[in-house]
């Protein structure tokens, strides 16, 4: 459960940080930002600081932003600001005590882009850091079971995959130990889903070609702690991989989806990254900060791909706009978010069912 509250709130500060890249980057161009929630209606407080609305919601996943002339209430033909009708009386009432200067739609191409692009640079900001302090603190340090050769003494024990051999955390001093008791019997205790089980095998004395002498492939986990300037070093590095991977890993997605009409087995929805962190929770808090991270590089991503509703259409809506020197009508830009964000529902619909199933 305190795993699930942890992931909760860390997941809730990456779309609040996603949406706080929005706010700042308005804010900083001098727009009319109507409102920054916290979480999402139904409302519990609000306060209004300077012409800001800041307000709490009942919901605690995420947050958002209201940009003033963001949503369609104007548009701008041949240069000239044309008065649409406004989706309620609301915003038409808003629009007339605002600057239109201050209003989104008045700005250049350049300040909107980078106004839409500065949610995924603070969810990459965030990845980084969160890897960054994982280097920082450092991850103790373990030696873990990769694989076993069938048949060998490993195998016939029942050492499995994943297994954590306690007492070492590093392969040499194992190795070590394992062959100066060769044909005699050892003990090996190993941490599995946090029980410790001991085992008794017998090392042999006669090995073959690229093998051990008792069949098991090992793998060192964890890492020390490093200093600031290193740790934001490495974290850069491993933050722009993990990027990439994913940038990659979301091409297959698209490509099996259109291709094969199915969903790779390694992608997961909501429910699975509930899962996965609470696994991941269970080897320590540093693993579970990493995981945060990648989750923030991954929305990210997501969030780049030029697909409506998200900011990367919103991206590739403004550059049309530059090119054609005038807006698109409002409807049809709501028409094709509205249809971009019913197939992202459907696809996070189809992953939680199979997340679902894999869990029963």
């Amino acid at each position: 459960m305190l795993i699930a509250i942890i992931v909760i709130i860390g997941l809730s500060l990456l779309i609040l940080g996603h949406e706080a890249g929005h706010f700042f980057a308005a804010k900083m161009f001098g727009l009319q930002v109507d409102e920054f929630g916290f979480g999402f209606p139904p409302r519990i407080a609000a306060k209004k600081i300077g012409d800001t609305e800041y307000s709490i919601n009942w919901l605690p996943f995420g947050g958002f932003v209201k940009i003033a002339g963001e949503r369609g209430e104007f548009a701008v033909v041949d240069g000239e600001n044309a008065n649409h009708a406004a989706t309620d009386a609301v915003a038409d009432t808003a629009a007339v005590q605002v600057d239109d200067s201050r209003r989104f739609y008045s700005q250049p191409a350049w300040k909107k882009s980078v106004i839409i692009l500065a949610g995924v640079f603070t969810n990459f900001i965030l990845g980084w850091l969160f890897i960054s302090i994982v280097f920082m603190v450092g991850v103790p340090q373990t030696l873990v079971v990769a694989g076993t050769e069938p048949g060998s003494p490993a195998a016939a024990a029942g050492l499995q995959p994943g297994d954590i051999i306690k007492g070492y955390t590093g392969a040499q001093a194992f190795i070590a130990y394992i062959d100066a008791h060769k044909g005699s019997t050892v003990n090996v205790a190993v941490l599995r889903n946090d029980k410790e089980i001991d085992f008794t095998l017998t090392p042999r004395t006669n090995v073959g070609p690229n093998q051990g002498a008792i069949g098991v492939a090992l793998e060192e986990g964890g890492a020390a702690s490093e200093g600031f300037f290193a740790a934001l070093r490495d974290g850069l590095i491993a933050a722009w991989n993990v990027s990439v991977l994913t940038v990659q890993a979301f091409g297959q997605l698209i490509s099996q989806v259109f291709t094969k009409a199915s969903i790779p087995s390694g992608i997961v929805g909501p429910v699975g990254i509930f899962s996965v962190a609470e696994e991941t929770g269970k080897i320590g808090l540093a693993y579970l900060l990493q995981f945060i991270g990648v989750i923030s590089l991954n929305l990210m991503v997501v969030n780049c791909i030029p697909f409506p509703a998200l900011d990367g259409g919103r991206f590739v809506v403004i550059l049309i706009e530059k090119m054609k020197r005038s807006p698109l009508p409002y409807a049809i830009e709501a028409w094709v978010n509205g249809i971009g964000f019913a197939l992202l529902l459907a696809l996070m619909i189809a992953l939680t069912i199979r997340d679902v199933h894999g869990l029963l």
